[in-house]
């Protein structure tokens, strides 16, 4: 049962943070990139410095400036940048399978960086999903998008801050390292708003949608981390990729997106190639358990 609630939690989380996306999207008809990056940052870092104080929490403290953390925050800094303006320029529901790379991209940079033991099996799966990737991409062909680039730019930031997750300091919360993360936007706006386009007032309806974006991009949040603490994370996991399921609902239904075969193709080689890396990982890590 508790891997059930997990699962159920875990998809409902997908599905929001791919209505959030949808909601960005929207944005960024009427606000330039950088703008949109500032304001979900601020408003992401004040809900959670308000929720530490609530906790009796301190929500700043030295360890912002210990090296782990603040490579998180700039690999947060980057996918930002990365996944917002490929969703501003570019198909949802290509980005969104881009973005589901990120696993394979992790597994790689544990192991390159980290010392950790990938067998061939799973060196040939992160071959494979790459190669969906490229099928989405496809450059050098005519249906060649270079906006499509800043989907795997954030992939590369989402890796950068998933590994260095694993080994920020244990004293600070999560919390803190979610605040700091929605802090960190604020600089990438600033960075992003020098090529974007000059910051304009939102309307009431813009402000309207930014709320709604982060409501359900939190409440996602929220659902995620009480999936990962209810359940096995191997049996969890794969349902992350649902969230490319509601990303094509959306964009097919709301923005008119119809996305090709080369597309589908890319999509599955990801997924299956994702879903196998972590169905080898269990099995290993059962192996050593002597289970």
């Amino acid at each position: 049962m508790e891997n059930m609630r997990g699962s159920v939690l875990m998809v409902l989380a997908m599905a929001g943070f791919a209505v959030e996306d949808g909601f960005i999207k929207i944005l960024a008809r009427d606000l330039p990139i950088g703008e949109i990056l500032c304001l979900m940052g601020f408003l992401g870092a004040v809900i959670f410095a308000l929720i530490s104080h609530l906790r009796g929490d301190a929500f700043l403290s030295r360890d912002i400036l210990k090296p782990m953390v603040a490579l998180r925050n700039f690999g947060e800094m980057v996918a930002a940048m990365g996944y917002v303006t490929a969703i501003a320029l570019t198909p949802l529901s290509s980005a969104s399978a881009i973005i589901q790379a990120t696993s394979l991209t992790v597994t790689m940079g544990a192991a390159l960086f980290m010392g950790e033991q990938v067998g061939l099996r799973r060196w040939s799966a992160i071959c494979i999903g790459f190669l969906g990737v490229l099928l989405i991409i496809r450059p050098g062909l005519d249906g060649f998008q270079p906006a499509s680039l800043f989907a795997v730019l954030a992939v590369v930031g989402l890796a950068i801050r998933d590994l260095a997750t694993r080994v920020a300091p244990i004293t600070v919360s999560s919390l803190q390292l979610s605040g700091y993360a929605f802090a960190s936007l604020i600089p990438a706006g600033l960075i992003v708003s020098s090529f974007s386009g000059v910051p304009v007032m939102p309307s009431a309806q813009n402000w309207g949608t930014l709320i709604a974006a982060q409501v359900f991009g939190m409440s996602a949040y929220v659902a995620i981390v009480a999936a990962m603490r209810l359940g096995d994370v191997s049996v969890i996991t794969p349902f992350r990729y649902t969230r490319l399921i509601f990303a094509m609902i959306i964009g097919i239904m709301i923005f008119g997106e119809r996305p090709d075969l080369l597309t589908y193709m890319g999509a599955l080689l990801i997924i299956a190639s994702g879903l196998y890396t972590v169905l080898r990982e269990r099995q290993l890590v059962l192996k050593i358990s002597g289970c």
